[in-house]
């Protein structure tokens, strides 16, 4: 009996398998594959291609500082045959999606006399072409689409699979194509919303790669007229924000970013961008303050502290067009600290508080805040960096010369006191040192008791907030960072970061560069003896500091004026130099420049004085003759012409008529004065002075070049000519 049940058991399995097999066109048959495909195979692979467009978005980073892309996926290269593409960073769970769309298709497709009885087929070549389009094999993928819509012609998933199609085309530069199928899918009356939302997108899409914005415009406000991609809707509509704006239809701007606010279930991330944006369209004093008071609500929500930085920055470029310059410059620096990555809104941020104390001739601190750009920044090869850069480079010699003047004044004024007031200085430096290291002990101390109440578990003063374990204690945590940065300042995390001396930004304080010392024994910065000694009592060695003290002052008066066009700081250090009752080497040259600037300013009595300071004191001098007769500057004379006359004046000195030359190139330098040729006469005319006159006019002749054209090319090689016969005589 049991061995009669196996066998009918066994022969219903049997014929249930033929009847459901997939060369078999019966009821039975049909049904099994398709719900098994439905049900099964394919609701799993769409489960896996959700979870990959889940990952997909969560990982990609939108510019909101650019018009966003249609579509959030990036790609760089083609993945064509015979060509390099990108180094395939997409999620997994295309790939399983792929995997089961290609099962279901392998398994249960019924392709009978050339047809297929398994209605869900087409579903299986979709989820296939969609699989390949997000991993970036476009050429696959589109031969996914192309297969359903030649043998699937009457199939309910046509129309979407034609627009597939179409993005595709659009992703493999054939925008002409997909535009031409997107029209005729549009033209349909029977086109659902729910695809013909899709469509317009898809349109926008293409007429975005032919930068057709007009119809990009058009097609993005057809497919926001229905939501049933929420997702989707919001990011067209924030485009259609940015696209108004760049047309400077700011109202209409303005109405794109408040519909993404009103509509409800869109993604927080373009809500909250949509404030920000309405932020930038501010036109008014009314609608500053309006949109001011907006963004400092949202900076005390809590939920918006991932989004900190990008709203402290706003808050600080409103702020600064309504002349707050303090208020703004506070706002930015509260934008770097609220950053928790290098990326290129922290970027922004330091540029900014970098442009403001440059604007204000800062310009160390500006440096420092530049460093920092360029520090982080991973597109070296922007037009923003590039100019950037050179920014930064023009500062060196501001940066180099500062720090000498302010050091060597430091000493001279030191070396300049009585030993009563030497005494009194360095032991209030003592004091104030003994008193610092008090304060860090109070703080150890501190740190050590709630460091042993965390290991215990218990909570003195609400520390223990994260856990028991102190790294996890958020107080103890930000005793040990504040400890470490009171001792050894804003460390880079590199080797030997205690051995070496170290600078660096203090965010508290950016106008205060941090050095920090480790090589200096503990009992000698107790020590008065100490620093006594380090006094420098040669009068030879006073004697270089004021030299290089006075040298640092003139050149910082040269470079402001001619880099920066600071024309009262470049006055302020020239003035202050003649305080020092510098030798003729820095007091002429400096007095003739405070005679240009002055002149410039139309400040004629100050022109006045240092005019005749020179012709007075100084009769024979060049300064003298070219105040005193100074030729005629022909406004019609031109580049070409300068650099003409400059030849000539050459060949004459290749052919060793010095004479000549010295004659010509001081004609030259009177009639082109004020045009960028006149360092390259002088150099000339000083080599011509050299071979006719010796080598003490040489020198004479290239110290008043490096005197009076430090920035130039033709000054910098001057001075290493000038080094080079230094250092052979």
């Amino acid at each position: 009996m049991k061995n009669i049940v196996k066998i009918t058991a066994c022969t219903a399995f049997t014929l249930l398998l033929v009847a459901c097999s997939t060369k078999k066109d019966s009821f039975i048959s049909r049904k099994y594959h398709s719900i098994s495909t439905e049900y099964n195979v394919l609701y799993n692979g769409q489960l896996a291609l959700e979870d990959g467009l889940n990952a997909l978005n969560a990982n990609y980073e939108d510019n909101y500082w650019e018009v966003l892309p249609i579509e959030p996926l990036k790609v760089d290269e083609l993945a064509m045959p015979g060509m390099r593409g990108d180094v395939d960073k997409s999620p997994q769970e295309f790939e399983r999606a792929e995997e089961k769309a290609v099962k279901a298709i392998q398994k249960h497709s019924m392709l009978i006399g050339s047809q297929e009885k398994n209605s869900e087929i087409d579903a299986a070549y979709l989820l296939l072409g969609k699989s390949r389009y997000y991993s970036k094999r476009f050429v696959p993928a589109i031969e996914a689409f192309n297969y359903i819509i030649i043998n699937y012609r009457e199939a309910n998933l046509i129309d979407i699979t034609r627009i597939w199609q179409a993005k595709t085309n659009i992703r493999l530069q054939n925008e002409e194509m997909a535009i031409e199928t997107l029209k005729l899918l549009l033209k349909k009356e029977s086109l659902s919303d729910k695809n013909r939302e899709a469509a317009n997108t898809a349109m926008a899409m293409a007429y975005s790669k032919t930068d057709s914005i007009e119809k990009e415009i058009k097609h993005l406000n057809l497919a926001v007229l229905t939501h049933h991609n929420k997702e989707q809707t919001a990011r067209n509509l924030f485009i259609l924000g940015q696209l108004y704006r760049g047309e400077n239809k700011i109202d209409s701007s303005n109405i794109a970013f408040q519909k993404i606010i009103d509509l409800k279930k869109a993604p927080y991330k373009y809500k909250i961008h949509a404030h920000i944006e309405l932020a930038k369209n501010v036109s008014n004093k009314e609608e500053a303050i309006a949109r001011t008071e907006e963004l400092k609500h949202l900076i005390k929500d809590r939920y918006n502290r991932a989004y900190l930085d990008e709203l402290y920055y706003r808050l600080g470029d409103i702020t600064l067009a309504y002349d707050n310059e303090a208020d703004a410059l506070e706002y930015y620096k509260l934008s770097i600290q609220s950053s928790n990555a290098n990326n290129l809104q922290k970027e922004l941020s330091y540029e900014a508080v970098g442009n403001l104390h440059f604007d204000k001739a800062e310009f160390i601190t500006a440096g420092a805040y530049f460093d920092s750009v360029l520090n982080i920044s991973k597109d070296e090869n922007s037009k923003r960096i590039r100019s950037l850069k050179r920014k930064r480079n023009n500062l060196d010699e501001v940066i180099l010369y500062e720090d000498i003047a302010h050091k060597n004044d430091s000493i001279l004024n030191i070396v300049a006191m009585s030993n009563d007031e030497r005494l009194t200085y360095f032991n209030n430096h003592i004091d104030q040192l003994k008193a610092e290291e008090k304060r860090l002990k109070e703080l150890e101390e501190a740190q050590n008791i709630n460091l042993g109440a965390a290991n215990l578990g218990l909570n003195y003063n609400n520390a223990s907030v994260g856990g028991k374990w102190y790294f996890y204690n958020t107080q103890v945590a930000g005793f040990g960072q504040q400890g470490f940065k009171n001792i050894w300042g804003n460390r880079i995390l590199e080797d030997n970061w205690r051995l070496s001396e170290k600078a660096a930004l203090n965010m508290n304080n950016p106008n205060q560069t941090v050095i920090t010392k480790t090589e200096t024994n503990t009992n000698q910065k107790y020590d008065l003896k100490y620093y006594l000694d380090k006094i420098p009592s040669n009068q030879t060695k006073i004697d270089s500091i004021s030299h290089q003290r006075n040298e640092a002052y003139y050149y910082l008066g040269i470079t402001y004026e001619a880099k920066f066009k600071e024309t009262t700081l470049a006055i302020s250090r020239l003035e202050k130099l003649l305080t020092f009752n510098p030798s003729e080497e820095f007091s002429l040259p400096a007095k003739y420049q405070l005679y240009k600037m002055y002149t410039a300013l139309a400040n004629n009595s100050k022109a006045l004085v240092y005019k005749n300071d020179i012709t007075t004191n100084y009769p024979d001098s060049r300064y003298t003759t070219i105040i005193l007769h100074p030729s005629e500057i022909t406004s019609e004379t031109t580049i070409s012409e300068a650099e003409t006359a400059y030849a000539a004046v050459y060949y004459e000195f290749k052919d060793e008529k010095y004479e000549s030359v010295i004659e010509k190139s001081t004609a030259a330098i009177a009639k082109f004065e004020g045009k960028p040729i006149v360092p390259k006469f002088e150099l000339l005319k000083a080599y011509a002075i050299g071979k006719k006159d010796g080598i003490l006019a040489f020198k004479e002749s290239l110290n008043f070049i490096i005197a009076n054209y430090p920035s130039t090319e033709e000054g910098k090689k001057a001075n290493e000519v000038l080094a080079t016969l230094n250092t052979k005589i």
